[in-house]
């Protein structure tokens, strides 16, 4: 009788033991299963997220570069600034952006015309003699030149398509901030 309560309380003790492997096993796989969705959900679209390998050249290549460049909280404005302070913010910038491009302009006519009447007094006094048969061959070569790049190529190249797309996009999802910027710009332009 003995026997048979030792038979009995050992497999009980092998089963309890059996049921608590099962349940463990079960926990891990649940928490295996937890852990590769969230590896799914955290990655790049149609590719998973290996524990080895994470090809960050990739995942860079498919952010915009204002996102590269100033992190992951840098959206667009409106989410950020109420309606007010995005045209105070667009407007005090392009108001400062049109004022010293009116100033620097004015100073590179400057420069470029004085350079100019310099230069034609030069050539009235004798101290400069001017090819102008050279000067017109040289004019005629760049035009052919400019006719063959532009009748060769009536489409953007990819470089430069993908960041006028990335800028008209900022624009876009920015637009009481460009429109500030914009009426700031004429103004600074003006006065």
């Amino acid at each position: 009788m003995e026997e048979e309560s030792a038979g009995s309380t050992s497999r009980a003790v092998h089963s309890c033991g059996s049921l608590i492997r099962q349940e463990q096993e079960a926990k891990r796989e649940q928490h295996a299963r937890v852990q590769q969705k969230r590896r799914k959900g955290n990655g790049m679209p149609g590719k998973k997220i290996s524990d080895e390998v994470l090809d960050l050249a990739e995942y860079t290549k498919n952010q915009p570069w204002w996102r590269k460049l100033f992190g992951p909280s840098s959206g667009s404005s409106a989410e950020k600034y109420n309606v007010a302070t995005q045209l105070a913010i667009g407007g005090v910038t392009g108001w400062c952006t049109g004022f010293i491009f009116q100033k620097v302009g004015k100073l590179a006519a400057t420069a470029v015309g004085g350079g100019f009447f310099l230069l034609q007094i030069a050539n009235h006094t004798g101290y400069i003699k001017v090819d102008w048969q050279m000067v017109e061959r040289d004019v005629s070569k760049a035009k052919e030149q400019l006719k063959f790049h532009s009748s060769n190529t009536n489409e953007l190249a990819p470089e430069v398509k993908t960041q006028v797309d990335e800028v008209v996009s900022f624009l876009k999802k920015n637009i009481l901030l460009t429109g500030g910027f914009v009426g700031g710009f004429l103004l600074g332009m003006a006065s």
